[in-house]
């Protein structure tokens, strides 16, 4: 099932409203969902999607959310309205996370989210070795 736009917005608002606004202290420029579609540059096309990112630039601290990755995970694995739910809700807990460690002078989920990238990139190389033999 495929969510339009406004439909993950609403659901984005409802979602975050449910956070203790406590956590969104210091978060100036917001939670933001885009249109973008963000594949991940160390992956075969179409294989990993950026979901969210948590960002501290010039412009202030704000997270922004890819409505386009989401789309292309849900056509894939054909979400139900759970599923968006589900993986709206984890992404955004997530990348408050980050937030509340940069607050913090923390990483530990930049560390983890290193790692596991890192095996990640393990696996596919191993299947791309497996199926060039």
């Amino acid at each position: 099932m495929l969510l339009t736009f406004e439909q993950v917005g609403e659901t984005l608002d409802d979602l975050a409203d449910a956070f203790p606004q406590g956590l969104f202290d210091g978060l100036n420029g917001g939670v933001n969902l885009l249109e973008d579609t963000v594949p991940d540059p160390d992956f075969p096309e179409g294989e990993m999607y950026i979901l969210g990112e948590y960002c501290d630039d010039l412009l202030g601290k704000y997270i922004n959310l890819y409505y386009g990755s989401f789309a292309a995970l849900a056509k894939r694995e054909d979400w139900d309205t759970d599923d968006w739910v589900d993986e709206l809700q984890t992404t955004l807990a997530h990348e408050l996370t980050h937030h509340l460690e940069a607050l913090g002078g923390l990483h530990g989920l930049d560390d983890r989210d290193a790692l596991e990238l890192e095996r990640w990139r393990a696996e596919y190389a191993a299947e791309d070795d497996a199926t060039e033999e």
